[in-house]
């Protein structure tokens, strides 16, 4: 049996708005890389919820959907998925994001290019309620001082080489890197060597509204604090300015939501950036959250 050049992963529970789902699954449809598969982990979900993801199977022969019993975490279900995939490459997906078309195909092709780096990731457009509010641009060539801040990749936008999973172990599935699995997984790879691409392209829609800055619970930033600490020591990251960032999951905790909103709107570029962008040709879909042909 010939291998598929792409699996297509993600994990989802009770998801709510179910259209915001059956767009992500669309948007993989409509990719100009035709050689895939799409796994979607059913991570637990109530019952109400379960045919109506397993009936996307039946949109395409080569969406598989997977049912876990019980709710265990984004990081268990995607660890089924990449056990399960036939792909030469692994592609993370959320399921309420959106791939634009040519997506796996220019990643794809990147890894098959070029074989010293292990994954690639892309910039992206953000959507949120009202569509399309702002982009986000990463580093080209994320270096350990990336880390910093925050993961110098969008993780649902990067795909992988599955031969990684296989050398570097999956995703670290325990209470402490619950909200930060995927900076733990990409500290990880940088730490054993392995190097990442962003394309400087807009390949991706990422969803960021006003439920993704919900104040994410105390516990939750202490042990983003715990995983900075083992992970910059392991990067070699030392000296006050690495001390500063270690502790900025409670600086960010300490800011009012609406504030921290605010703030990351402006340092997205706005709608003003946007509508020149589209003007130029750069963005071709109207500022709306489902977008034509999805």
């Amino acid at each position: 049996m010939n291998r598929r050049k792409v699996s297509v992963i993600m994990s989802v529970y009770n998801p709510k708005p179910f259209s915001q789902l059956e767009t992500a699954v669309r948007s993989i449809l409509e990719q100009s890389e035709r050689d895939w598969e799409l796994l979607i982990y059913d991570d637990g979900s109530s019952e109400e919820w379960k045919e109506r993801i397993k009936s996307l199977e039946m949109l395409d022969s080569r969406i598989c959907c997977l049912e876990g019993k019980e709710n265990r975490g984004i990081a268990y279900g995607l660890n089924q998925c990449i056990q399960e995939a036939e792909g030469e490459y692994i592609a993370r997906m959320d399921g309420d994001d959106i791939s634009l078309p040519d997506r796996l195909k220019e990643q794809a092709h990147f890894l098959d290019e070029h074989k010293e780096y292990e994954f690639v990731g892309c910039n992206a457009f953000l959507i949120g309620e009202d569509g399309v509010w702002g982009v986000r641009e990463m580093p080209e060539i994320p270096k350990k001082e990336s880390f910093l801040s925050s993961s110098p990749y969008i993780h649902p936008s990067v795909m992988f080489r599955k031969s990684v999973f296989e050398k570097h172990g999956y995703y670290h599935v325990s209470d402490e890197t619950k909200r930060c699995e995927d900076y733990e997984l990409f500290m990880r790879l940088h730490i054993f060597g392995c190097r990442g691409y962003n394309l400087q392209k807009k390949l991706f829609c990422y969803r960021e509204d006003k439920g993704s800055y919900r104040k994410r619970r105390l516990c939750y930033r202490i042990d983003e604090i715990r995983l900075r600490r083992l992970g910059f020591a392991a990067l070699g990251l030392n000296g006050a300015k690495a001390w500063m960032y270690r502790y900025k999951p409670l600086a960010v905790w300490m800011i009012p939501g609406i504030i921290y909103r605010g703030l990351k709107r402006c340092q997205a570029g706005g709608q003003a950036v946007l509508k020149e962008r589209r003007q130029s040709g750069e963005y071709p879909y109207p500022c709306r959250d489902h977008q034509p042909g999805f």
